[in-house]
């Protein structure tokens, strides 16, 4: 079995913990493992021989591989790079594709990388079940066994039972609130995890007959495929021309061979944060308080603290998350609108949408400390044996001083070598490289200033990690 995690999603439900450049999946917003870390754990858990196949974008690459470095270096299958989204059908087909070249009639496990599942037990039986089903050329969903009636899940609507799966009837849209308690009160009605289990094959004789020209784009741009470092690369313009869309409505729903296995394993999507309060532990307030929070008079509440402390006082149902640029406070019932005010950001230019202070890179990372006209504040952490691109800037001198570890600098023609409390200055225009040739991370504060700050202002010659 290949265990093929789709990890493309940006996550704005959850701003502002979860930003595009780093989003929900890579956060440990559940447990102290990061959303995607307990997926891959979730698959490697089914079988010793299970595998696993990570499809991710240009963008999060690099996350993820160090999350399959540390997790499962001996049995990751590879890390697919999607040019642009094109929703999760074209997306699977990809990893169909890869797993039929050695076993066409591999079973494919796709999985989400930002779900939460409680029970891994039960989840590992679902699992079994639907591989019979699987292997008898069944293309299987999991459905998870409702406990409310709940309007932000599409359903699956079983049918003739065949012992451990049933067939599927009918995949319904999102109810109203009626029509969700209609469902509930029915039974026979599941909730559509957007998990899935079938053989490559039968995937991609699926795929064909459904959508063949999504199919025939997906075969294109996989001939076209390039290794590059730990990542395979697909031809960008024929992947392009792939049509959008899910693999519910392209395939599930139209396919005569979708069963559902029933599944009830303590299943969140965590689309909202409504969804993080409802399926952590409370307190005897009705609370779900993480990190520094002191309250009073406070009941019905999620509050989330990344740094400071957070004091409440009179509130009834709200959710407040602070980080280190943000803090949002809403009303609990109007968290799916958080993605309104996101917009806003968006539209004003800001960037608190995309990055966090802190920013993740596959050197390491960089924070920002104090910005003002003309000067700009940074705190870099250099991973032992990683290297910064050779690189110049047009608007903007840097002056670097070494907090912990060691530097090696080279600015122009000259190599420096850097310890603690010693410091170096990079002209405007002069190329240069960092790298930490020690055993420990190199931390220093980056000092720059200039006419023009922006991240864009960076001329690479050469790049340890084939960025452009």
């Amino acid at each position: 079995m290949l265990a093929v995690i789709l990890s493309g999603g940006s996550g704005t439900r959850l701003w502002p913990l979860s930003r595009e450049a780093f989003p929900k999946q890579f956060l440990p917003v559940v447990s102290d493992d990061s959303l995607l870390a307990e997926t891959i754990d979730r698959g490697l858990q089914l079988d010793e021989q299970v595998r696993v196949l990570a499809i991710t974008n240009e963008e999060h690459r690099f996350v993820v591989a160090a999350h399959l470095q540390a997790q499962a270096p001996e049995r990751t299958a590879g890390i697919i790079l999607e040019p642009v989204g094109r929703n999760t059908a074209p997306a699977i087909a990809l990893a169909a594709l890869a797993a039929a070249e050695e076993n066409p009639e591999e079973l494919l496990l796709v999985m989400p990388s930002d779900h939460v599942l409680k029970n891994n037990d039960a989840f590992r039986q679902a699992t079994a079940e639907g591989s019979k089903a699987a292997r008898a050329g069944k293309l299987v969903t999991f459905g998870i066994i409702p406990d409310a009636p709940h309007t932000g899940y599409g359903y699956i609507k079983s049918g003739e039972s065949h012992g451990t799966y049933q067939d599927v009837a009918a995949f319904v849209e999102k109810p109203d609130q009626a029509t969700a308690e209609r469902y509930l009160s029915e039974g026979g009605y599941l909730w559509n995890s957007g998990m899935f289990l079938f053989r490559a094959d039968r995937y991609i004789e699926e795929l064909e007959r459904q959508q063949p020209a999504m199919m025939a784009a997906c075969r294109e741009a996989w001939s076209q495929r390039k290794a590059d470092m730990d990542f395979t690369r697909v031809g960008a313009d024929a992947f392009k021309q792939c049509p959008d869309d899910s693999i519910d409505y392209a395939v599930m729903e139209k396919t005569r061979d979708a069963v559902v296995v029933p599944l009830d394993a303590g299943w969140s999507d965590v689309g909202s944060w409504s969804a993080l309060w409802d399926i952590q532990p409370h307190d005897e307030n009705d609370n779900v308080c993480r990190g520094d929070v002191i309250t009073e008079d406070v009941s019905g509440s999620y509050i989330h603290s990344e740094g400071r402390l957070i004091a409440a006082l009179g509130l009834t149902d709200h959710v407040i998350v602070e980080t280190d640029d943000v803090v949002l406070v809403a009303d609990r019932s109007r968290v799916q609108d958080v993605k309104k005010l996101v917009s806003q950001v968006k539209a004003q230019g800001r960037s608190e949408h995309r990055f966090h202070k802190k920013v993740h890179r596959p050197w390491g990372t960089y924070e920002g400390v104090a910005t003002g006209e003309r000067f700009q504040v940074k705190r870099i952490t250099v991973k032992p044996g990683a290297s910064l691109s050779l690189q110049k800037h047009h608007h903007r001198a840097e002056h670097w001083v070494v907090v912990k570890g060691t530097a090696t600098v080279n600015r122009g023609d000259e190599v420096l070598l850097l310890t603690e409390d010693q410091s170096t200055y990079i002209p405007l225009g002069v190329t240069h490289r960092l790298t930490n040739p020690g055993v420990i991370p190199l931390e220093l504060i980056e000092v720059q200033t200039g006419s023009y700050l922006g991240e864009d202002d960076i001329v690479r010659f050469e790049d340890t990690y084939n960025r452009v």
